[in-house]
Formats: C-alpha cells, structure tokens, sequence
C-alpha cells in the first residue's frame, strides 16, 4: 500500500466504515483485510499526490501505467518491482473503480496507456506483487487478483454512497440546523 493511515484517522474510518457497508450488502464480501486495503487506499488516494506519487530513477513522476510498470520490469531489487506493481494494482482499482469517467482522458490516444487495458494489467500486477510479498498482504493481493472487477464495481458503490452523503445530511445533523 501506498502508506498507512491510523485507523483512528477520520478519513479512514469514513472509508472504512462506507467499504465495509458497502461490499457486505452489495457484493456479500465480509473479508477484513480486503475492506481494511480497500478502504485504505481510499483514504490515502485522497490527496492527489498520493495517487501520481510513484516516480522513476531520476525522480519524475510516473503518471502513465506504461511508464509504472517499465518501472518495475527494470528495477534492481524485489521490494521496487513490489512497490511499482502494487502501485499499479492500486491506480488500476482505484481509476476503474471510483472514476471510470476518467479513464478516455487517462488513456487517450495520446498517451501510452491508449492500448492497456486496466482491469487486465491491475488484475496482473496485483497478482505479480502478491508473488513478491514476504509479509500477511499476499493474501490480499492474490485476491485483489482475482476479484479485480468485483472490487471495482464495489468501489463504484462505495463512491455512490459518499455523493448520497454529500446531498443528504445524516439524521442527527438536522437536529443541529433547527430542522
């Protein structure tokens, strides 16, 4: 992941609590270390530079799943090809999931990525990071694998809920506005 935020944190428990609703009344998914991740990378995706925070040797950010896993093919050691491929894993999910409107700009024909397509290439590195995990994530990852396109159509209900929060007040916060 791309880093960790406490559990106490207000953004993480947000997500949290909105993935874990989510993916068990829609998807039937109660798995904590799969809704924790999820809900992770929602919450550390947040600040944009989190998600373009990948960057090759010389420093540049990497903003093309092209360049990401090139990245990865040609670093030196296991832990690099790790944190790139678990990158990738994480944008893929992340765009197809929450942002889907955003992909044609993504991969315009433009850019590198015109021919990637990423549910294949975030189901692959997932899978390829999870080989590469020493640590209690592999499991995780090799699920992320194979449940890519379940996990994104769960994200997508995730951001439905967030926008129905945004329109409508929760119960208790009408009480404070006189209503």
């Amino acid at each position: 992941m791309t880093r960790k935020l406490s559990e106490s944190h207000p953004l993480h428990r947000l997500f949290r609590g909105l993935t874990e609703s989510t993916f068990m009344a829609d998807l039937g998914i109660g798995d904590p270390k799969l809704v924790g991740y999820v809900a992770n990378l929602l919450a550390c995706f947040v600040p944009s530079q989190t998600v373009w925070r990948l960057r090759d040797a010389e420093g540049r950010r990497l903003s093309e799943v092209a360049a990401m896993i090139a990245e990865a093919e040609s670093a030196a050691d296991d832990q690099r090809r790790r944190e790139c491929h678990r990158h990738v894993g994480d944008y893929t999910l992340f765009w197809t999931g929450v942002y889907p409107e955003a992909l044609g700009r993504l991969k315009s024909t433009l850019s590198a990525d015109h021919l990637i397509d990423y549910q294949q290439q975030g189901k692959r590195s997932y899978y390829v990071a999870s080989t590469l995990e020493d640590g209690d994530e592999a499991p995780v990852l090799r699920r992320l694998s194979c449940e890519f396109e379940l996990c994104a159509f769960g994200l997508s209900r995730v951001r439905r809920e967030w926008e129905r929060l945004e329109t409508e007040p929760p119960p208790d916060r009408l009480k404070w506005l006189g209503a």
